[in-house]
């Protein structure tokens, strides 16, 4: 495949395997390209043209991500002509280098949500024009990733970053607190900075990670394991042109994940959103761009996808927001809250993963069907738990086609928790859950 001279693709620094949009990687299904969305957010043109070479060049098979991207499954060997209709559409970097870098995850209703403390959508396109256009950054793992947090009240709090910023409101001034190597949900900050520095702060935290960390250094934890939290600050102070400020007794303002799903209220009076989700995170390109033409037809003609492998279709009038739900589930997606099959998240599997040792897709169809109340549980097909970024309440891990080890979610234990029973099958869990009228309301 030959590229343009500004996207030829160099050997990085901190190489991944991870797919992106000119790194197509093999999987037992054909190849896969990750399209990366600025903030989870693309237009209506932009869908359809993934949807038209998801059809064309591969399996037609395109999954939403826990990060607010898409990818393609199944690609076939013409990999420039699936490509270059993508980059047409902008949908891809500045460089080659900088696709692996646009690692920044927004709330899906950053700048319409009623709770918000700011807009973060100015700021998030400062930050991801200077990821692309600062060469050292491309150092930096394809893993690395930064979230910022407006303080919505639609929000993922649990998925770990190596830079995190959270935005709040303190004697009448707007403040970003921010934290490494953790989530909002869990972890203190380490510190704040008046909003309007936001930009200039995650400048000095890549810059300075940049250069204490080694090329073994793939993410922010890594290099903390050597150098502490407080030293990292001490020195990050020296970078910046504003007094980093104390913070005490901080916690973030509560967030509702149930808020993907529905119709809900935007910041502007008579607007609001309405969320869906496909089936286990998985559309098809009918479904894809069906979506793009309500999003034409309803919105303003841009689709949000979101941490709960969903999306949102935002700036809807309130009087239209029953109709338009109707037509994404007259598409197949799921707009209830209360189905049980919206609280499941499941891994590629066995059918096109060769790491996976069960068909981890059909089994969570299965599990729906069988469980007595909806439950939030992740079946996963191996320890890499690709499907889910932080730990469920519940994890179903294959250890054979049809049977999981299953294990509870709990702080004192590492990985996912405590594990309970062992070889279980589908049938056999959802007698568990309900033998124990087992339930929970995390995520």
């Amino acid at each position: 495949m030959t590229l343009p001279p500004e996207l030829s693709v160099t050997t990085p620094v901190r190489p991944s395997a991870c797919p992106g949009l000119l790194r197509i990687v093999q999987a037992m299904d054909g190849g896969i390209c990750r399209v990366k969305l600025d903030g989870g957010s693309m237009t209506a043109l932009q869908a359809r043209a993934v949807a038209d070479v998801a059809q064309r060049y591969a399996s037609g098979v395109i999954e939403a991500t826990n990060r607010g991207n898409l990818q393609i499954r199944g690609v076939g060997p013409q990999h420039r002509a699936l490509i270059e209709p993508l980059l047409a559409a902008g949908l891809g970097p500045a460089t080659a280098a900088s696709d692996d870098v646009r690692n920044l995850m927004l709330s899906p209703s950053a700048g319409i949500d009623p709770q918000m403390h700011i807009d973060t959508w100015p700021l998030a396109r400062q930050i991801l024009a200077s990821l692309q256009s600062t060469p050292r950054f491309a150092e930096l793992s394809a893993k690395f990733a930064v979230q910022l947090d407006g303080g919505e009240a639609l929000a993922m709090l649990e998925h770990p970053h190596d830079l995190w910023l959270s935005a709040f409101r303190c004697d009448g001034q707007t403040l970003l607190a921010f934290g490494l190597a953790g989530c909002p949900a869990h972890d203190p900050a380490l510190a704040a900075v008046p909003a309007e520095y936001g930009h200039e702060l995650v400048m000095a935290v890549l810059m300075q990670f940049l250069d204490l960390a080694r090329p073994e250094h793939i993410r922010m934890r890594h290099l903390l394991q050597e150098v502490s939290a407080a030293s990292f600050v001490g020195q990050l102070g020296q970078r910046l042109s504003v007094p980093l400020l104390p913070v005490r007794d901080w916690q973030r303002g509560a967030a509702s994940a149930s808020m993907h799903l529905g119709i809900w209220p935007q910041h502007a009076s008579g607007r609001v959103y309405v969320g869906a989700a496909p089936p286990l995170g998985r559309l098809d390109a009918t479904m894809l761009a069906g979506l793009a033409g309500l999003a034409e037809r309803f919105g303003d003609g841009t689709l949000r996808f979101t941490a709960w492998q969903s999306v949102l279709l935002p700036n809807v009038a309130t009087a239209q927001a029953s109709a338009l739900m109707g037509d994404l589930m007259a598409l197949g997606l799921i707009c209830d809250a209360g189905s049980p099959l919206a609280h499941l998240v499941a891994c590629t599997g066995s059918s096109a993963c060769a790491k996976g040792l069960a068909d981890t897709k059909q089994d969570a169809r299965q599990l729906a069907a069988l469980l007595p109340k909806p439950m939030t549980i992740h079946l996963t097909g191996c320890q890499r738990s690709c499907a889910a970024a932080h730990v469920a309440p519940v994890t179903l891990l294959a250890v054979a086609p049809g049977h999981y080890d299953l294990y509870l979610r709990s702080p004192e234990h590492a990985g996912f928790g405590v594990l309970r029973e062992r070889n279980l099958t589908i049938e056999a869990a959802s007698a568990w859950f309900e033998a124990r009228q087992w339930s929970n309301t995390d995520d």
